[in-house]
């Protein structure tokens, strides 16, 4: 039995569906700029480096340089690149690289000109001998990831003290999923009225930058959970509403 009420058998759940549906249509709000607050508060005032993966056009990048010395934005889609350049093109202290997550080794392989620095240090390690990123930040970005190997290049990349932070989205696998997607469905039109309460035109733009990579997410959030805290002990995961998870760990000093 499907628990997405999009395609349930029911034909008055999915009338309900299709009707919230367009009720969002109306007055859009973008979900994963909803969380950028929560991630920026969690980055330490005193911030060296922070890395965003999957920077998309920009727009955290923007509220982590409130906190953070330097920031680095890395994403492998061109169109997304395009924009966050253009965003932070007078502020050299933001650095934006097509890059793959996997292909980051330290600081010095984003801070490079060409995006690929010499791999003779260690993981997690500036060439100066000082320690990796003081926050590695992650939206709607780990489910277009390998799951269990993105957490583990993510701890590797942090510095002692260093914070993971993701906002990500989880496939609906069991009641407490269904019933806090329902929630979020429900009070989804309420906050895109306070947001946006002017009815949308034909041609406004979206909730989403243009050219955003979409994926569908292949692991429920007790999945994630389960793999989070293997791979980072003392990791908290949280369900939240509006379609969303996060993870939040900090590497021990």
């Amino acid at each position: 039995m499907s628990l997405d009420p999009r395609t349930s058998s029911s034909p008055l759940v999915r009338g309900a569906a299709s009707w919230l549906s367009d009720l969002n249509a109306r007055h859009p709000w973008n979900h994963n700029d909803h969380f950028h607050g929560w991630v920026a508060r969690r980055v330490r005032h005193d911030a060296r480096v922070v890395l965003d993966v999957g920077c998309g056009a920009g727009v955290l990048l923007g509220r982590l340089r409130g906190r953070a010395g330097e920031v680095h934005g890395i994403d492998v889609d061109p169109g997304m690149l395009a924009q966050a350049r253009a965003r932070h093109v007078a502020d050299p202290a933001v650095v934006v690289r097509m890059l793959r997550f996997d292909d980051v080794r330290s600081p010095d392989d984003v801070r490079s000109p060409d995006g690929t620095a010499p791999l003779e240090h260690p993981v997690g390690a500036d060439v100066d001998g000082t320690s990796g990123y003081d926050a590695v930040t992650m939206v709607a970005v780990l489910h277009h990831l390998d799951l269990d190997e993105a957490l583990g290049h993510a701890r590797d990349l942090l510095g002692p003290g260093g914070r993971l932070l993701v906002v990500g989205l989880a496939r609906v696998a069991s009641a407490r999923d269904l019933a806090v997607d329902v929630a979020s469905a429900v009070l989804n039109p309420l906050v895109g009225l306070v947001k946006h309460p002017r009815r949308a035109r034909p041609g406004d733009a979206g909730p989403d930058a243009p050219g955003m990579p979409v994926r569908d997410p292949q692991h429920s959030v007790d999945e994630i959970a389960r793999t989070a805290r293997a791979r980072l002990p003392g990791a908290r995961v949280r369900r939240r509403l509006f379609f969303r998870y996060t993870i939040e760990w900090t590497a021990p000093r």
